[in-house]
């Protein structure tokens, strides 16, 4: 049975208005949302994907990716389907974008499965938007804090304030995907850059560790002058909010060349004027993957794709040889 959603109110003649992201559907009987995941049933706004599962693995928690929440960590990693954006590069499209087979899963099997079955610390939603996951996520994520589990969010962070806010009582971790810096570029697929800048803000001032992605996409959101604004912007928050600047492929619709690398390293270099904390994603080059001490410069964390060394870090997540916070450890 599907489970009726939480964020809606009810409108005249059967409608519903979905409250849980900004775009705010407004559905007839039958009709589902720009998501593809709330339908309207019988008057009431239910989840079609509560409790569905498309993929299961254990991850390493650098893949989400996550290099300062317990870095070295196996983190069992769930999706579903459906998305608020339509992303035309996005990666996971069989699923985001799609209806594939699913198993149902209840919250406390799945946290069984994690915690028991694989052994892992935490459980990370992701693959496709969590977020259009809301009923499940905030149910499992209550119940894995219940035994003693982290969770962990990879989202779009396009949200309202509301519902977002509940998930701060049982989300620990966040990547959140900041797509560029440019308003039109957000619009384009269906989403509001403000939207989620605001909600990085509120999830780093309630204490959610939170990192940040940009995916540079050739002649899109590569331009530096904007990038250097939201580099600063990102600074006038912590300049310790780790950021990841991955290289694009083409995928699903997008048929641009990948991004250069010596594009990439630009950007790297521009972004570090700023910012504690800068790695590049898809290049698979230990001087962009691995960790230094901003305050003595010692190699804490060395990284070659998901080989993962703490040579320079202790078990609080600090800095071996001066004692800086680097990392937060959730034991």
């Amino acid at each position: 049975m599907d489970r009726v959603a939480i964020h809606f109110e009810n409108l005249e003649n059967g409608r519903v208005r979905c409250l849980l992201c900004p775009h705010r559907c407004v559905l007839s009987e039958g009709q589902i949302g720009f998501c593809g995941a709330r339908k309207n049933v019988d008057g009431a706004l239910v989840s079609l994907n509560y409790g569905e599962v498309t993929a299961i693995a254990m991850d390493p928690i650098e893949k989400k990716p996550l290099f300062h929440f317990n870095p070295g960590d196996q983190i069992f990693s769930v999706g579903t389907f459906g998305c608020n954006f339509k992303c035309g590069f996005c990666q996971n499209w069989t699923i985001s974008q799609m209806q594939p087979e699913t198993k149902k899963v209840m919250p406390e099997q799945l946290v069984k499965i994690a915690k028991l079955g694989r052994g892992s610390k935490g459980i990370a939603f992701t693959y496709n938007e969590p977020l259009i996951w809301f009923e499940f996520v905030l149910d499992t994520s209550r119940v894995a804090v219940k035994e003693g589990m982290y969770c962990v969010l990879v989202t779009n962070g396009f949200v309202e304030e509301g519902p977002f806010e509940l998930l701060f009582q049982s989300v620990h971790a966040m990547n959140i995907d900041l797509k560029g810096f440019n308003r039109e570029f957000y619009r384009k697929i269906g989403g509001d850059l403000d939207v989620v800048l605001r909600n990085i803000e509120k999830a780093h001032k309630a204490g959610v560790h939170v990192e940040l992605t940009t995916l540079i996409i050739p002649g899109e959101n590569d331009d530096i002058e904007e990038l250097g604004r939201e580099f600063e912007w990102i600074a006038s928050l912590s300049k310790d909010i780790p950021l990841h600047i991955s290289r694009y492929f083409p995928n699903y619709k997008y048929r641009i060349p990948p991004t250069p690398v010596e594009k990439l390293v630009e950007i790297y270099e521009v972004a570090r004027e700023y910012l504690n904390f800068v790695y590049l994603g898809n290049v698979w080059d230990e001087r962009y993957e691995s960790t230094h001490c901003p305050d003595c410069g010692s190699l804490v964390i060395r990284r070659l794709g998901y080989e993962v060394e703490k040579v320079g870090l202790d078990g609080e997540g600090k800095c071996l040889k001066c004692g800086r916070q680097i990392a937060r450890i959730f034991e």
